[in-house]
């Protein structure tokens, strides 16, 4: 694949139920739906601003079961960047986050310069809380990391995790605003060189 081709391909990963879907719709589409749809594989593309021109921000919004693993392995071969999915409402769900983080160090060999969010949806469910923010920290920071709590349901967060997510990109200048406006990425792209950044 050629680095510079012009689809920047961000993978979504996470256990069945956490909310990857509706994060994904909530920022494509500004959607989301109560219902739980099972995702087999499906892919979204948004028109982002990319070294002063434009390019296409891929999503791939990826199964929730195990039964894929061919397919797991090739959208990790063919991602730029990646964000893990958890709950907070369930501990079980970060769990399943660890041999897919495994997966994504053995295949890129390393993930210094690779941009990597790691994501606690569903913040608005505080009365279910199974994972305090302090642990989801904890994780990102081993994992080397940047870390968010989100909801797709009140719409929290979900633009502020694409844009850090880009912001985490060193090789390239990337920004959600197509106006060539750089609002602030800079200075929070800088912030974040070479350490994970908790939000």
């Amino acid at each position: 694949m050629p680095e510079q081709s012009n689809d920047y391909r961000v993978v979504v990963f996470g256990a069945g139920g956490v909310g990857k879907s509706s994060l994904v719709l909530r920022f494509v589409k500004g959607t989301f739906r109560d219902t739980y749809i099972p995702t087999v594989e499906d892919t979204y593309r948004q028109v982002i601003s990319c070294d002063k021109s434009v390019c296409t921000l891929q999503i791939t919004d990826t199964t929730g079961s195990h039964q894929f693993p061919a397919m797991q392995r090739l959208s990790i071969s063919k991602g730029h960047a990646f964000i893990l999915v958890f709950s907070i409402t369930s501990r079980q769900s970060l769990e399943e986050l660890k041999p897919i983080y495994q997966q994504i160090l053995a295949i890129k060999g390393s993930v210094e310069s690779i941009p990597i969010m790691l994501v606690g949806n569903k913040s608005d469910e505080t009365a279910q809380r199974e994972v305090e923010m302090k642990v989801g920290e904890a994780q990102a920071t081993s994992w080397k990391c940047a870390f968010m709590e989100t909801s797709a349901k009140t719409n929290t967060n979900v633009k502020e995790l694409f844009q850090e997510l880009l912001a985490l990109e060193k090789k390239r200048d990337m920004s959600l605003s197509i106006d060539g406006k750089r609002s602030g990425k800079q200075k929070r792209a800088d912030k974040l060189k070479g350490k994970c950044s908790v939000m």
